[in-house]
């Protein structure tokens, strides 16, 4: 009966250590189990949370730039705007002239406003001007636009609303030769002037500043057009 008694007390002994083995084993495949995924979702996370930074950082540099962009786009279209309107001081090459009355006395039976200068001779020189490429023209420190009025105010000439008195000075942008040229041609608006004995000096300069345009726009019945109303 001992060896039988004995034989079991091994057994169970044996089936002791082998169920601690196993439950060793199985609690240290479910820590490993249960780690390992859980640092790699950590990891996967942090590199997530990085990356998106990263996009971010990425995504406000090249908003940044497009708005440098396009202010950069709209400055240079705006000062070109403001040019063409007037709106801005100009300098560049072009011509000075300086028109005057006439000294000569006027003969018996003349009329005498042949000899003083009118609005329509001022015109006639602005148009000549304009036709050979004048960019941008003053008169007595008056900026020339689309809006401006040249008028005789009795014997004073109005420009934007400002009188002037004689003589009358002219600057002119453009190309120097291109517009003493067409103000000095055969029959042209200077040569009729100076036959009744108008004063008229030409001067050719590299460097003309013209002054921006100093009055109020108005557009009273005016209005910009839609794009749906041009189709």
């Amino acid at each position: 009966m001992i060896p039988i008694r004995q034989g079991q007390a091994a057994i169970a002994l044996v089936c002791v250590v082998l169920g601690v083995m196993l439950a060793v084993q199985f609690r240290t495949t479910q820590d490993v189990r249960t780690s390992i995924p859980y640092q790699r979702v950590e990891d996967l996370s942090s590199r997530l949370n990085q990356t998106e930074k990263e996009r971010d950082a990425l995504a406000k540099e090249v908003h940044q730039l497009r708005q440098s962009s396009l202010r950069g786009v709209d400055s240079q279209e705006m000062e070109s705007i403001k040019m063409a309107a007037g709106l801005l001081a100009l300098q560049g090459p072009g011509v000075v002239l300086t028109i005057d009355d006439s000294k000569r006395p006027s003969k018996p039976g003349e009329n005498p406003n042949l000899y003083i200068i009118h609005d329509d001779d001022i015109l006639k020189v602005i148009n000549e001007l304009l036709a050979a490429g004048a960019e941008a023209m003053s008169i007595n420190e008056q900026r020339l636009i689309a809006t401006s009025e040249i008028r005789c105010a009795g014997p004073t000439l109005s420009v934007n609303n400002t009188r002037y008195s004689p003589p009358y000075e002219i600057r002119a942008v453009g190309d120097p030769k291109t517009l003493e040229n067409a103000l000095k041609m055969r029959g042209g608006v200077i040569e009729t002037l100076q036959f009744w004995g108008i004063q008229i000096a030409i001067k050719k300069q590299e460097n003309i500043v013209i002054p921006a345009y100093k009055g109020a726009f108005r557009f009273e019945y005016g209005k910009p057009v839609k794009e749906e109303a041009k189709q």
